[in-house]
């Protein structure tokens, strides 16, 4: 056999192996069109399942995206009419204070951002609580995060009503949803909040402080809170609000740990010293503080992972065994699978059915009595399962400034190219 005849064998028998190879690589790559469940490997947004989105997590060496929980499951849509307070929700920490959020004022903003999409959107995605800091500024009520009880152009967001704006609309379209807003509240001017609230239309979902639970009893139903459309809890932290305007003294009703780095101590779950001690049973609300003093988009999918479990348990423990009724923390999307979603699927089922996450609630059955179901965690591919509500549709909306995506390693594109160069020399041979 001559020369060039066995070079043509051999890149032939090149060009099978490597085209065997391509097969079976392309058969084991990332999966696409909707049909990634979580913790498969993927590209783009559209590759992944329902409520999922398509992120990775470089600051615990996680480069490979991944598809990530985007969306909670409403612990209502599989257990209904409990007390409000057997409830555990997701809790948005400065909700307003959003990365590329329009410069309304004119100035450059200078301050922190602890958000990545519209409150619309948080909504959308399952948030039920926002903490809100509204000061007085151009003669109108603004969100701002800012210091020292004043709100300077530079750390202005937008008038509070927008904002107000969107959660009368959640509440409109969807008659069964009950939202939280807990105020950081440096407004001075008389009867503010109240104008501000009724200018917004929400004043008809408002949950009176006439029927406020007091020591520590539990409160209505959230089935009854339906029936009586009193869907709006308003807390707020200036305590003379209660008696000028009807709206309740946020430490009054709710027990709250420390926020910022005191908050995510390991093993270390203090008070606030605002709020009477976690073990207290003088109020029926316990809120979870778990953000870090400065924000870092970059690290929040790492806090969103195992630290964020320990410390439910030492708050849930702290709080003499009870859970948590709100779990606030900075950019809710960002983990490493499960994240903020998971936490808050254990939480709510622990509580509300004795089981290890809420899925596996069975409506109608004894406590403790689950249900099997398949793996749904940072552990084990699957994919959540839709709110029962079936009206959600919120989208994961990463700024393009603080997405940490990265385009997935993609082998058998190379050794397609590769294979087709071989092929094309292959074929010269005989022209």
């Amino acid at each position: 056999m001559n020369s060039r005849c066995r070079a043509m064998f051999l890149l032939l028998g090149l060009i099978l192996i490597l085209g065997a190879t391509l097969l079976v690589t392309s058969s084991t790559a990332a999966c696409s069109n909707g049909n990634c469940q979580l913790l498969e490997p993927c590209s783009l947004a559209t590759d992944c399942g329902p409520s999922l989105y398509c992120g990775n997590c470089p600051s615990i060496g996680e480069n490979q995206p991944v598809c990530t929980r985007g969306q909670a499951i409403i612990p209502t849509s599989l257990i209904n009419g409990l007390p409000f307070n057997k409830y555990s929700w997701l809790v948005t920490h400065n909700s307003f204070s959003i990365v590329d959020a329009p410069l309304l004022t004119g100035a450059d903003r200078i301050t922190f951002y602890n958000q990545e999409d519209t409150v619309t959107n948080q909504l959308m995605n399952g948030v039920r609580g926002f903490m809100l800091d509204m000061y007085d500024f151009e003669n109108d009520i603004w969100l701002c995060h800012s210091l020292r009880g004043q709100c300077y152009n530079f750390t202005a967001f937008q008038p509070a009503i927008n904002t107000l704006n969107e959660v009368e609309a959640f509440l409109t379209s969807n008659p069964t949803q009950i939202v939280t807003i807990i105020i950081e509240d440096y407004v001075r001017s008389p009867k503010g909040l109240t104008k501000l609230f009724a200018n917004a239309g929400l004043d008809k979902y408002w949950f009176p402080v006439s029927k406020m639970p007091k020591k520590g009893r539990d409160w209505p139903t959230v089935t009854q809170m339906v029936l009586d459309n009193h869907r709006l809890l308003v807390f707020t932290s200036d305590s003379s609000k209660e008696a000028s305007e009807g709206i309740p003294y946020q430490w009054r009703y709710m027990l709250e740990n420390e926020p910022g780095d005191g908050g995510v101590i390991e093993g270390s779950c203090p008070n606030r010293k605002e709020s009477k001690s976690l073990n207290s049973r003088s109020a029926s609300l316990l809120l979870q503080n778990y953000f870090p003093t400065i924000p870092a988009q970059s690290e929040a999918c790492k806090e969103h992972s195992a630290p964020l479990a320990n410390m439910v348990e030492t708050c849930y423990k702290a709080a003499g065994n009870s859970m948590p009724n709100f779990l606030a923390v900075n950019f809710y999307m960002r983990s490493d699978g499960g994240g903020v979603f998971e936490a808050l699927d254990r939480m709510n089922g622990q509580t509300l059915c004795g089981c290890s996450t809420v899925t596996s609630c069975q409506a109608g059955q004894k406590f403790g009595v689950c249900k099997n179901i398949g793996v749904f965690n940072g552990n084990g591919n699957g994919s959540p399962p839709a709110n029962g509500s079936g009206n959600f549709s919120g989208s994961v909306q990463l700024t393009g400034s603080s997405s940490s995506l990265l385009p997935p390693p993609r082998p058998h594109l190379f050794l397609f190219n590769l294979l087709l160069i071989l092929l094309l020399s292959f074929l010269s041979f005989f022209l």
